[in-house]
């Protein structure tokens, strides 16, 4: 199985190359259109700022591919928030491919939001197997809101709010499966299966 993790200067990256590693999964990072476009599933994680990572993503054109895609593709954490319409951070119009804002945490004394939290409201594949008691990892300023239509998972911080997303062959987590030991491990595999 061919896995493309998408490169675009955004931190992070090299935990989800371990977690896919530990899988048994050789992972390639790269920005290079053909590979992405071969691979049999992609991976966008990150973690950074939405306006730095867009116009990294825009100067190589990998906005548009991302929209061309039709494997499993899965954002995460900062991967999912680009995958919205737009973001706070900086005035950002992001992907768009999910047609939600996303926002800032309202008290600043809170954010980041660091920790564990559990999933609960789920209805996706992702989570087969999983339950309410699953606790993912967090760490986050910014949340997608919650869509009735494309909201798979929800967490409740200051305000509940997506914690997964699913449209098409887009799948999208906020929290990190690849920090989120056992539980993460079931998500990232459950992905490779789809």
């Amino acid at each position: 199985m061919e896995v493309a993790v998408i490169k675009y200067n955004a931190g992070n990256v090299k935990s989800v190359l371990y977690a896919m590693e530990r899988l048994g999964v050789n992972a390639t990072l790269t920005d290079d259109w053909e590979t992405i476009k071969k691979a049999d599933k992609v991976i966008f994680p990150g973690q950074g700022e939405a306006s730095t990572a867009m116009k990294y993503l825009k100067e190589r054109k990998i906005d548009k591919l991302i929209k061309e895609l039709k494997q499993p593709f899965f954002g995460i954490c900062l991967g999912l928030q680009l995958l919205c319409d737009y973001s706070e951070e900086y005035d950002t119009q992001c992907l768009g491919i999910f047609p939600i804002k996303v926002k800032k945490f309202p008290p600043l004394n809170k954010v980041p939001h660091i920790g564990w939290n559990n999933l609960e409201n789920l209805k996706t594949p992702l989570l087969e197997g999983l339950d309410e008691s699953a606790y993912v990892y967090y760490v986050h300023s910014y949340y997608a809101e919650l869509n009735p239509k494309y909201t798979i998972a929800t967490t409740h911080y200051i305000n509940d709010f997506s914690a997964m997303l699913h449209k098409d062959n887009y799948y999208a987590m906020q929290g990190h499966p690849e920090k989120s030991s056992v539980v993460g491990e079931k998500i990232l595999n459950n992905f490779l299966k789809l």
